[in-house]
């Protein structure tokens, strides 16, 4: 990333960051919730961890960029909302919860961190 493209980053608005967190956050339930007969077929074709860790890292990176000053609330929160979109998913009837599934949505968790930091190490330097 630019350093023109971080210092725009940083000129958008926190109600528009925070709203395209709460977005993305309920684009990522409503995926995960949805019976896997009702989504496209592409949306399953790639690996099943793959999809929790991408998701994870646009949410995360989208919280510590809404939330700066709260990373540890932040982190701690999207631990608990990946905890609670399994435990969702047990309920459904048609989908499942899995631990593993929570790992990865950490370590997307952990992705989306390390983009962040290197975001505001570009604010910075840039």
């Amino acid at each position: 990333m630019s350093a023109v493209a971080a210092r725009l980053l940083a000129t958008v608005p926190l109600l528009v960051r925070r709203a395209l967190f709460a977005a993305a956050a309920v684009a990522v339930l409503t995926l995960s919730l949805t019976p896997v007969a009702h989504l496209p077929s592409q949306v399953f074709d790639l690996w099943d961890k793959a999809q929790h860790a991408g998701g994870f890292a646009v949410l995360a990176a989208l919280g510590f960029w809404a939330w700066s000053w709260h990373t540890v609330r932040v982190w701690l929160g999207l631990l608990a909302y990946g905890a609670f979109i399994e435990v969702a998913q047990s309920a459904t009837g048609w989908r499942y919860g899995d631990a593993l599934d929570w790992l990865a949505d950490a370590a997307g968790v952990g992705l989306g961190w390390a983009l962040w930091v290197s975001v505001q190490r570009i604010w910075k330097t840039g």
